[in-house]
């Protein structure tokens, strides 16, 4: 008699904990689906750091070279471009990390020495739960990695495996990159 009680109590304690778990979660933007089990994705915007990195670059603003070839006072006078940034340009593929559900490998594409896209070449798309985390996850991690100009972006909430994975891919791809 006291295991069948025991076994109630706790049965009943775990089913109010959940009811009470989704309401608490529900009531926020949190989709209905992934409140029980904590895998709401949302992302909390970097806080400060290094702003130096977030700063864009000026319109038409570039080194001027130190070369002289006597037209100085022609603005039209087109200048090889420079590398600006930290990164050296083109695309470089990250090492494909592992994400538990499946791999995530990414691709970052750097212009004038700054990252200015990441595409998701690989991400765990077998299943439908890891489809609809994905989705919601992978434009939040890009978004974050461009405005941070680095790998050193915030986890996104119930997308804990593939933010880790996806900060290693990438910094895998801005090593590659980097000056």
């Amino acid at each position: 008699m006291k295991k069948y009680l025991a076994s109630l109590f706790l049965i009943i304690t775990f089913v109010l904990f959940a009811v009470f778990q989704r309401k608490s979660t529900g009531s926020s933007n949190a989709a209905p689906d992934l409140a029980s089990t904590d895998t709401t994705p949302t992302s909390s915007s970097p806080t400060t750091s290094d702003t130096t990195n977030q700063q864009p670059l000026a319109s038409g603003s570039s080194p001027t070279p130190n070369n002289s070839t006597g037209n100085s006072n022609n603005s039209a006078v087109t200048t090889p471009q420079t590398n600006t940034g930290k990164y050296k340009n083109g695309s470089y593929t990250g090492s494909s990390a592992d994400a538990y559900y499946g791999n995530v490998q990414v691709k970052a594409i750097i212009k004038n020495g700054k990252i200015s896209d990441v595409q998701f070449l690989d991400h765990p798309s077998d299943r439908s739960r890891s489809m609809m985390i994905n989705n919601q996850a992978m434009p939040i991690l890009r978004s974050e990695a461009i405005q941070a100009q680095s790998a050193n972006v915030d986890a996104v909430s119930g997308a804990s495996m593939t933010s880790g994975a996806f900060i290693q891919s990438l910094q895998s791809a801005l090593d590659k990159a980097a000056n």
